[in-house]
């Protein structure tokens, strides 16, 4: 495992290289001390502004979770997880029952994700204020593809959050720039074209567990674009059947083939497996913190606690060991953090904590303010957060009804989720606990050890090279474990789904000890669910399953309101259970007013003076789109 958290990376420096995005329409974000006629002047001030684009995932990815972290926003509003936490924990809530409680609520991401736009698109336009030598064409290449990779990512993520919105792909804002654009027909085209640009820029030197793009990371999410291109806004339906017309592309540096087909992007995907070197890690379990070789090391010895789920694996599987863990061998593309953080980063964007992985955080057993108090006695060895986004019901018993039906057990299950009444028999929930589903994350979750001298302690204070918490808080700010945005089994499972081949779907199935089954649109759903829950793929993966526009009884619909009835547990009281519904009307009919959008910032729309509209399903005025106290 690379020791990220103890290394001084560029990023950290660089944070506050562009400290404002405002609103990307009306400033150029550029017009500092340093301009564009002087800057980048050398090779380091391109690496200082790639830092400073990668940077953005840092911001997203930690502090506050529930108003920016958008892969934990899929998840919240995906089936997997509930909102809950307590009774005040009402942001996490509404993303779960797709509402809002003020009309700027979902703004963090939109500003943060215009200013990672803006940033890249500097580096894009500046890259050649540098005086490259001759032998630094092939380093020039690699950082312009990286810029041009990130901007792509930036606006993916924007246009599967708010759908239509401003095209902007120049530091010279045009009128046209302005206006709001069709995302399926010119900004899908701008996000692919970037993404080919970095491919054929971009080496394959860079990339592996660095925090960098490469070459097989672009191919990887130019699947990923096209298959929720073609499946939500084109409703190709089945992708290994359908015939999907050609994509225009937009001709820039990097990008001159004219058109992607859905061969291309199956192309690309196999010069993945074939050529990558990427490879499935043995035992799933070594993906995760909580199989780190000093909680092994405690399962063995037997003096005091024993972690019995992790004890049949071999230490060289652990977690920090080499190639496993952060860094480890199908690890495309993540967010990195180390130990760097602090209370106010300066800048204009909410960048504190930004350095740790803050859904261990929200993630974590809610057991601190009254009930336990973080007692390990009682979590071993599992320690306190918020709860927020527990479990649902339904992953739970959607997994236990397939393994049922195919007689087997899936590791994957109890290797992604805590299930309180059987492995920590001795939990009491909050007396303000709400949603309690009886199940917890496990993936990201919060690990103590014996070792450790508190109970809000983590066991990375143990970890080699460690001096000490950059937040004198431990419990908030020791967590360092990558949040995956790219695994090598997407790749496999993206290859069968676009061509019917069950072989590579077969290769996640053999690493999680399950019956190898053939293709079908249904087992690749599964397959996809199982694998990646609680890493921000299902909710987008539902969409692009049912298409734009497709009602009430589309996958996605159907799958959200399969939680209402669902028993629940809520106040701390587990005799007075209540079920599960819906705040205001029904999730089958929140998902088919909306999309799956969400609500654009008013402040927004207001400053762009009829030049943004506001998503349907988001008019204030009804009480459908608005949050209501339940609990």
């Amino acid at each position: 495992m690379k020791k990220y958290i103890f290394s001084a990376l560029a990023v950290l420096s660089a944070a506050t290289l562009f400290t404002s995005c405002n609103d990307m329409l009306d400033t150029d974000p550029r017009k500092t001390e340093v301009t564009d006629a002087v800057f980048p002047g050398k090779v380091a001030d391109v690496e200082s502004e790639l830092s400073a684009i990668y940077s953005i995932m840092n911001t997203m990815g930690g502090g506050d979770s529930d108003n920016q972290n958008i892969w934990y926003w899929w998840e919240i509003m995906s089936d997997n997880c509930y909102g809950s936490g307590g009774l005040q924990d009402n942001k996490v809530k509404s993303l779960h029952h797709l509402v809002e409680m003020s009309v700027n609520q979902y703004a963090e991401p939109y500003k943060l994700l215009y200013g990672g736009i803006a940033r890249a698109t500097s580096a894009i336009e500046t890259i050649d204020n540098v005086p490259w030598r001759a032998d630094q064409a092939e380093l020039r290449n690699q950082l312009l593809g990286e810029a041009y990779f990130m901007r792509g990512l930036y606006y993916l993520w924007l246009t599967q959050l708010f759908g239509d919105v401003p095209l902007i792909t120049s530091s010279v804002i045009t009128p046209e720039m302005e206006e709001q654009a069709d995302a399926a027909t010119a900004i899908y085209p701008q996000i692919l074209s970037d993404f080919i640009s970095g491919k054929n820029l971009m080496g394959v030197e860079r990339g592996h567990g660095d925090g960098h793009a490469n070459k097989y990371v672009a191919e990887a999410f130019i699947a990923r674009a096209w298959m929720f291109w073609a499946g939500f806004y084109k409703n190709a339906g089945e992708l290994a059947n359908a015939n999907v017309e050609p994509m225009t592309l937009v001709e820039q540096e990097g990008c001159t083939i004219g058109q992607l087909t859905k061969a291309e992007v199956v192309s690309g995907l196999q010069d993945i497996v074939a050529n990558g070197g990427y490879k499935l890690c043995e035992d799933f379990r070594s993906l995760w913190q909580y199989s780190n070789s000093l909680l092994w090391d405690e399962a063995q010895d037997d003096k005091g606690h024993a972690y019995e789920f992790i004890k049949d694996m071999d230490r060289k599987n652990c977690f920090d060991q080499p190639g496993m863990g952060n860094g480890n061998t199908e690890e495309l593309f993540q967010v990195q953090f180390m130990n760097a953080s602090a209370w106010s980063i300066s800048g204009s964007y909410n960048a504190q904590r930004m350095y740790s992985n803050y859904v261990s955080v929200f993630w974590g057993l809610r057991n601190g303010a009254s009930a336990m108090n973080g007692d390990r006695e009682k979590t071993y060895p599992f320690n306190q957060g918020w709860g927020q986004g527990t479990p649902s019901c339904n992953i739970w018993d959607d997994w236990t009804d397939a393994e049922r039906r195919g007689e087997y057990t899936d590791l994957r299950k109890r290797a992604s989720l805590i299930d309180l009444d059987n492995e920590l028999a001795s939990y009491v929930y909050e007396k303000d606990d709400c949603e309690e589903s009886g199940y917890s994350v496990k993936k990201y979750a919060e690990v103590n050890l014996d070792a450790c001298a508190a109970n809000n302690d983590t066991w990375w204070s143990k970890a080699e090279g460690y001096t000490g918490s950059s937040l004198e808080n431990k419990m908030q700010g020791d967590h360092f474990e990558d949040f995956y945005l790219m695994r090598y089994p997407d790749v496999l499972l993206m290859l069968t789904e676009l061509t019917g081949d069950p072989s590579f779907m077969n290769q996640v199935q053999a690493r999680a000890g399950v019956p190898l089954t053939g293709y079908s649109l249904e087992n690749v759903q599964n397959e996809r669910r199982w694998e990646f829950v609680f890493e921000g793929l299902r909710f987008n993966d539902m969409r692009r399953w049912s298409g734009k526009d497709s009602g009430e009884n589309s996958y996605a619909a159907k799958a959200l309101q399969a939680q209402a009835g669902k028993q629940i547990v809520c106040r701390g009281d587990k005799s007075n259970k209540r079920t599960m519904q819906h705040m205001t009307c029904s999730w089958a009919k929140r998902y088919a007013d909306t999309n799956g959008f969400l609500a654009k910032p008013q402040t927004e729309i207001t400053v762009k003076n009829g030049k943004l509209k506001q998503n349907p399903g988001w008019d204030a005025a009804n009480p459908e789109t608005q949050y209501k106290v339940l609990y």
